[in-house]
Protein backbone atom coordinates (compact mmCIF):
# COMPACT_ATOMS: atom_id res chain seq x y z
CA UNK A 1 0.00 0.00 0.00
CA UNK A 2 2.94 2.78 0.76
CA UNK A 3 4.27 1.80 -2.47
CA UNK A 4 1.58 2.03 -4.32
CA UNK A 5 0.58 5.47 -2.56
CA UNK A 6 4.31 6.76 -3.61
CA UNK A 7 3.35 6.01 -7.09
CA UNK A 8 5.37 2.66 -7.73
CA UNK A 9 4.38 -0.47 -8.43
CA UNK A 10 2.16 -2.31 -5.43
CA UNK A 11 4.57 -4.84 -4.65
CA UNK A 12 6.12 -5.79 -0.92
CA UNK A 13 9.15 -3.70 0.43
CA UNK A 14 12.23 -5.83 2.20
CA UNK A 15 12.06 -5.31 5.69
CA UNK A 16 13.57 -3.95 8.01
CA UNK A 17 13.78 -1.19 7.88
CA UNK A 18 9.73 -1.71 9.35
CA UNK A 19 7.58 1.57 8.26
CA UNK A 20 6.94 2.49 11.80
CA UNK A 21 10.73 3.46 11.35
CA UNK A 22 10.65 4.53 7.23
CA UNK A 23 7.07 4.59 6.12
CA UNK A 24 5.46 6.63 3.42
CA UNK A 25 7.70 9.09 1.75
CA UNK A 26 10.57 7.78 4.23
CA UNK A 27 8.24 9.21 7.67
CA UNK A 28 7.18 6.98 10.18
CA UNK A 29 4.20 5.34 9.30
CA UNK A 30 1.92 3.03 11.11
CA UNK A 31 -0.15 0.50 8.48
CA UNK A 32 -2.90 -1.09 10.78
CA UNK A 33 -6.20 -2.80 9.79
CA UNK A 34 -9.93 -1.27 10.45
CA UNK A 35 -11.10 -3.61 13.50
CA UNK A 36 -8.11 -2.31 15.14
CA UNK A 37 -8.71 0.85 14.63
CA UNK A 38 -12.36 0.45 15.51
CA UNK A 39 -12.15 -1.25 18.97
CA UNK A 40 -9.53 1.73 20.08
CA UNK A 41 -12.30 4.15 21.31
CA UNK A 42 -13.94 1.33 22.99
CA UNK A 43 -10.69 0.28 25.11
CA UNK A 44 -9.89 4.08 25.76
CA UNK A 45 -13.20 4.30 27.06
CA UNK A 46 -13.53 0.84 29.65
CA UNK A 47 -9.72 0.38 29.76
CA UNK A 48 -7.38 -1.47 28.59
CA UNK A 49 -7.69 -3.94 31.68
CA UNK A 50 -11.74 -5.00 30.71
CA UNK A 51 -10.49 -5.58 27.18
CA UNK A 52 -7.40 -8.01 28.48
CA UNK A 53 -10.12 -9.38 31.16
CA UNK A 54 -11.65 -11.25 27.28
CA UNK A 55 -10.49 -14.50 26.27
CA UNK A 56 -7.56 -16.39 27.72
CA UNK A 57 -3.95 -16.43 28.06
CA UNK A 58 -2.28 -15.23 24.57
CA UNK A 59 -5.32 -14.86 23.32
CA UNK A 60 -7.04 -11.69 24.86
CA UNK A 61 -10.14 -9.23 23.17
CA UNK A 62 -12.45 -9.61 21.00
CA UNK A 63 -12.78 -10.61 17.26
CA UNK A 64 -14.50 -10.35 14.54
CA UNK A 65 -15.88 -14.02 12.91
CA UNK A 66 -17.60 -14.54 9.79
CA UNK A 67 -19.48 -17.55 9.44
CA UNK A 68 -19.83 -17.80 5.50
CA UNK A 69 -20.29 -20.79 3.29
CA UNK A 70 -23.20 -23.98 3.54
CA UNK A 71 -24.35 -22.83 6.96
CA UNK A 72 -27.94 -21.67 7.49
CA UNK A 73 -27.08 -17.69 8.20
CA UNK A 74 -24.18 -16.48 7.21
CA UNK A 75 -23.13 -13.55 8.76
CA UNK A 76 -20.31 -11.96 10.54
CA UNK A 77 -20.35 -11.18 14.55
CA UNK A 78 -17.97 -9.65 17.01
CA UNK A 79 -17.46 -12.51 20.09
CA UNK A 80 -15.21 -13.38 22.30
CA UNK A 81 -11.56 -14.64 20.88
CA UNK A 82 -11.36 -18.22 22.25
CA UNK A 83 -15.00 -18.75 21.18
CA UNK A 84 -15.55 -22.50 20.06
CA UNK A 85 -15.68 -22.83 16.72
CA UNK A 86 -18.81 -25.33 16.56
CA UNK A 87 -20.98 -22.69 18.95
CA UNK A 88 -20.13 -19.65 15.99
CA UNK A 89 -21.40 -22.17 13.53
CA UNK A 90 -24.14 -23.12 15.16
CA UNK A 91 -25.72 -20.33 17.09
CA UNK A 92 -24.89 -17.48 15.01
CA UNK A 93 -24.53 -19.41 11.64
CA UNK A 94 -27.77 -21.52 12.70
CA UNK A 95 -25.87 -24.55 12.12
CA UNK A 96 -24.44 -26.31 8.54
CA UNK A 97 -27.01 -26.68 5.91
CA UNK A 98 -28.54 -30.28 6.38
CA UNK A 99 -27.44 -31.07 9.98
CA UNK A 100 -23.58 -31.46 10.93
CA UNK A 101 -23.69 -34.88 9.61
CA UNK A 102 -23.15 -32.76 6.72
CA UNK A 103 -19.91 -31.10 7.23
CA UNK A 104 -17.17 -32.11 5.30
CA UNK A 105 -14.51 -29.57 6.18
CA UNK A 106 -13.97 -26.11 8.04
CA UNK A 107 -11.44 -23.27 6.55
CA UNK A 108 -10.84 -21.42 9.66
CA UNK A 109 -9.42 -17.76 8.86
CA UNK A 110 -9.93 -17.15 5.26
CA UNK A 111 -8.92 -19.26 2.39
CA UNK A 112 -5.46 -18.86 2.97
CA UNK A 113 -5.30 -21.19 6.26
CA UNK A 114 -5.61 -25.33 5.95
CA UNK A 115 -8.51 -26.30 5.97
CA UNK A 116 -9.56 -28.85 8.89
CA UNK A 117 -11.68 -31.74 9.38
CA UNK A 118 -15.74 -32.07 11.10
CA UNK A 119 -13.76 -33.73 14.12
CA UNK A 120 -11.31 -30.99 14.91
CA UNK A 121 -13.78 -28.41 14.33
CA UNK A 122 -16.08 -30.05 16.92
CA UNK A 123 -12.92 -29.47 19.05
CA UNK A 124 -11.45 -26.33 17.97
CA UNK A 125 -11.28 -23.29 19.42
CA UNK A 126 -11.49 -19.68 17.36
CA UNK A 127 -8.03 -18.11 18.72
CA UNK A 128 -4.32 -18.15 17.99
CA UNK A 129 -3.44 -21.37 20.36
CA UNK A 130 -6.46 -23.26 19.60
CA UNK A 131 -5.78 -23.28 15.97
CA UNK A 132 -2.59 -23.46 15.87
CA UNK A 133 -3.36 -27.20 18.09
CA UNK A 134 -4.78 -28.49 14.82
CA UNK A 135 -1.71 -26.85 12.45
CA UNK A 136 -3.94 -24.10 11.08
CA UNK A 137 -4.56 -20.56 11.81
CA UNK A 138 -6.77 -18.13 12.83
CA UNK A 139 -6.28 -15.56 10.14
CA UNK A 140 -9.06 -13.45 9.23
CA UNK A 141 -11.13 -15.25 11.42
CA UNK A 142 -13.38 -15.61 8.64
CA UNK A 143 -14.84 -19.19 8.45
CA UNK A 144 -16.19 -20.99 5.48
CA UNK A 145 -18.13 -24.08 6.21
CA UNK A 146 -17.85 -27.07 3.73
CA UNK A 147 -20.77 -29.63 3.21
CA UNK A 148 -20.55 -32.80 1.59
CA UNK A 149 -22.15 -32.01 -1.88
CA UNK A 150 -18.79 -29.82 -2.74
CA UNK A 151 -15.61 -30.76 -4.02
CA UNK A 152 -12.48 -30.49 -1.90
CA UNK A 153 -10.21 -30.60 -4.53
CA UNK A 154 -11.86 -28.53 -6.75
CA UNK A 155 -12.06 -25.86 -3.57
CA UNK A 156 -8.34 -25.77 -3.31
CA UNK A 157 -7.48 -25.58 -7.00
CA UNK A 158 -9.85 -22.49 -7.07
CA UNK A 159 -7.79 -21.09 -4.10
CA UNK A 160 -4.50 -22.33 -5.92
CA UNK A 161 -5.86 -20.24 -9.18
CA UNK A 162 -6.59 -17.09 -7.04
CA UNK A 163 -3.03 -16.76 -5.12
CA UNK A 164 -1.48 -17.65 -8.64
CA UNK A 165 -3.27 -14.24 -10.27
CA UNK A 166 -2.66 -12.47 -7.52
CA UNK A 167 1.32 -13.20 -6.54
CA UNK A 168 3.09 -9.90 -8.02
CA UNK A 169 5.74 -11.97 -9.24
CA UNK A 170 8.92 -10.28 -7.04
CA UNK A 171 9.67 -13.31 -5.59
CA UNK A 172 11.08 -16.44 -7.42
CA UNK A 173 9.52 -19.02 -5.05
CA UNK A 174 5.99 -17.37 -5.55
CA UNK A 175 6.17 -16.54 -8.81
CA UNK A 176 7.72 -20.02 -10.02
CA UNK A 177 6.10 -22.47 -7.39
CA UNK A 178 2.73 -20.62 -6.99
CA UNK A 179 1.32 -21.44 -10.78
CA UNK A 180 3.20 -24.71 -10.39
CA UNK A 181 1.22 -26.43 -7.48
CA UNK A 182 -1.87 -24.54 -9.73
CA UNK A 183 -1.30 -26.83 -12.48
CA UNK A 184 -0.65 -29.99 -10.20
CA UNK A 185 -3.79 -29.03 -8.61
CA UNK A 186 -6.07 -28.74 -11.76
CA UNK A 187 -4.70 -32.33 -12.76
CA UNK A 188 -5.64 -33.21 -9.30
CA UNK A 189 -9.39 -32.29 -9.86
CA UNK A 190 -9.65 -34.98 -12.49
CA UNK A 191 -7.35 -37.64 -11.15
CA UNK A 192 -4.81 -37.21 -13.63
CA UNK A 193 -1.50 -37.86 -11.69
CA UNK A 194 0.74 -40.25 -9.77
CA UNK A 195 0.38 -40.75 -5.90
CA UNK A 196 3.64 -39.70 -6.11
CA UNK A 197 2.91 -36.21 -7.14
CA UNK A 198 1.33 -35.98 -3.86
CA UNK A 199 4.28 -36.05 -1.77
CA UNK A 200 6.29 -33.86 -4.46
CA UNK A 201 2.98 -31.06 -4.18
CA UNK A 202 3.47 -31.01 -0.77
CA UNK A 203 7.30 -30.79 -0.93
CA UNK A 204 7.13 -27.62 -3.59
CA UNK A 205 4.57 -26.06 -0.99
CA UNK A 206 7.57 -26.09 1.78
CA UNK A 207 9.99 -24.56 -0.50
CA UNK A 208 7.71 -21.53 -1.31
CA UNK A 209 6.75 -20.92 2.16
CA UNK A 210 8.59 -18.81 4.15
CA UNK A 211 10.52 -17.72 1.45
CA UNK A 212 8.72 -15.02 -0.26
CA UNK A 213 8.96 -11.05 1.36
CA UNK A 214 5.62 -11.14 1.63
CA UNK A 215 2.82 -13.78 3.11
CA UNK A 216 1.38 -13.98 -0.02
CA UNK A 217 3.55 -17.19 -0.54
CA UNK A 218 2.51 -18.61 2.43
CA UNK A 219 -1.08 -17.99 1.95
CA UNK A 220 -0.66 -19.92 -1.36
CA UNK A 221 1.07 -22.91 0.55
CA UNK A 222 -0.86 -23.46 3.44
CA UNK A 223 -4.16 -24.25 1.84
CA UNK A 224 -2.48 -27.07 -0.08
CA UNK A 225 -0.47 -28.76 2.51
CA UNK A 226 -3.58 -28.53 4.66
CA UNK A 227 -5.59 -30.71 1.82
CA UNK A 228 -2.60 -33.04 1.68
CA UNK A 229 -2.65 -33.74 5.32
CA UNK A 230 -6.13 -33.96 6.31
CA UNK A 231 -8.31 -34.99 3.12
CA UNK A 232 -5.32 -37.42 1.32
CA UNK A 233 -7.41 -40.34 0.99
CA UNK A 234 -9.80 -38.13 -0.87
CA UNK A 235 -6.61 -37.20 -3.81
CA UNK A 236 -5.64 -41.30 -3.63
CA UNK A 237 -9.14 -42.06 -4.45
CA UNK A 238 -9.39 -39.35 -7.55
CA UNK A 239 -6.27 -40.96 -8.93
CA UNK A 240 -7.39 -44.50 -8.32
CA UNK A 241 -10.57 -44.10 -10.02
CA UNK A 242 -9.02 -42.12 -12.91
CA UNK A 243 -6.26 -45.37 -13.59
CA UNK A 244 -9.52 -47.27 -13.20
CA UNK A 245 -10.77 -45.82 -15.74
CA UNK A 246 -8.04 -46.68 -18.21
CA UNK A 247 -7.34 -42.96 -19.10
CA UNK A 248 -4.09 -43.33 -18.20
Amino acid sequence: MIESLEGKQGKPRLKPPFPANVGLWGCPTTVTNVETVAVVPTIMRRGGSWFASIGRENNRGTKLFNVGGNVNNPCTVEEELGAPMEYLIEKHGKGVKGGWDRLQAVIPGGVSVPMITPEMAKKCIMDFDGLREFKSALGTGSMTVIDKDQDLIKVVARISAFFKHESCGQCTPCREGVPWMYNIMQRFTVGNASEGEIQMLDEISRQIEGHTICALGDAAAWPVQGLIRNFRPLIEERIAKYKAAGVM
